[in-house]
């Protein structure tokens, strides 16, 4: 069994290869079963542990174990994320072990290429300006994948704390970015052309009354159903796709607008399988607002250890 560490796993990703990748796997399919989900409870810590499964005919079983703990941003220990995760690959033929690659790596790569992926249907053609709500490791690569499927010049960067802001804005400006840090959100939000919320929030953030004509929101966070990136508002008319059919059962966001009745769950209009494949058109006009609510899937982390484990083993 090989370990392929941080280092190497960062090394053989690149959004340029990541979303080909992933849009070939939701054309494709796997065979990925419902996630296990664990909430761990430690004295006065709590958690979530998710074991997501998932294999296919190229000849591959992946496992991920990803441990959300969302307070640990209130610990007072700089630099401790809430998300940590490990990925294990075998031979689906076998079961014989084959990698051991960095999930966390993992993890960030395929959420921010997913959501780069359904703007990439969804987002304007012309979408230069990008707000991104958030300052942890997803979302900072949310810049970086938006700009592989559209023309980012301008990014906005909010967050609940300002400093993780101003951190974030400071090194997408590094990456050659456009970007500052905002105080404001909702003047941020009614400037963007993409919204991207990568969040572990349980209280609406963006609100519907905020989303101007032709807006992109991408909802990365809210992956359960106390958690919330949004008010029930932006689900009100407009078009409305998920990453698969688990983010309607899962995600606090749709199921706030459910009960609101501002969505059906038939009127969600597809998924990234049936946008891959040509089934469903995504944007059909420079007016609609599209939203794309992800919850994540097995078979984006399959894809990304597969391409790693294969780039690193030439």
């Amino acid at each position: 069994m090989r370990f392929i560490d941080t280092e190497q796993t960062r090394d053989a990703l690149s959004f340029d290869a990541v979303i080909p990748a992933l849009r070939d796997a939701f054309r494709e399919g796997a065979t990925v079963p419902g996630r296990h989900v664990h909430a761990i409870q430690c004295g006065t810590a709590h958690g979530t542990s998710l074991i997501m499964p998932a294999w296919s005919d190229r000849g591959y079983f992946g496992v991920k174990i990803i441990n959300i703990f969302p307070e640990n941003t209130h610990l007072g220990l700089p630099g401790l994320p809430g998300l940590h995760a490990t990925y294990n690959l075998y031979s689906a033929k076998t079961g014989v072990p084959i990698a051991q690659v960095d999930g966390d790596i993992v993890t960030v790569y395929r959420t921010a290429g997913a959501a780069a992926l359904g703007a990439d249907y969804l987002a304007r053609q012309d979408a230069s300006t990008l707000l991104i709500v958030g300052s942890g490791r997803i979302a900072g690569l949310v810049a970086q994948a938006m700009r592989t499927v559209r023309p980012i010049q301008r990014v906005l960067v909010w967050n609940v704390r300002a400093a993780g802001a101003e951190s974030l804005a400071e090194t997408l400006r590094e990456q050659g970015f456009d970007a500052e840090a905002t105080t404001d959100l909702e003047a941020a939000a009614r400037q963007a052309d993409i919204i991207s919320c990568a969040t572990l929030s349980t209280v609406p953030l963006i609100q519907g009354a905020w989303l101007r004509p032709g807006t992109h929101l991408d909802l990365i966070g809210s992956f359960k159903p106390e958690m919330r990136e949004t008010d029930a508002a932006c689900f009100d008319g407009t078009t409305v796709y998920v990453d698969t059919d688990e983010a309607p059962t899962k995600s606090g966001d749709l199921l706030a607008a459910f009960e609101a009745g501002v969505l059906t769950r038939e009127a969600i209009q597809g998924d990234l399988h049936q946008l891959t494949t040509g089934q469903r058109p995504g944007r059909r006009n420079a007016q609609e607002i599209t939203v794309f609510k992800a919850v994540g899937s097995a078979l984006e982390d399959l894809t990304l250890a597969t391409l790693v484990y294969e780039s690193v083993n030439g």
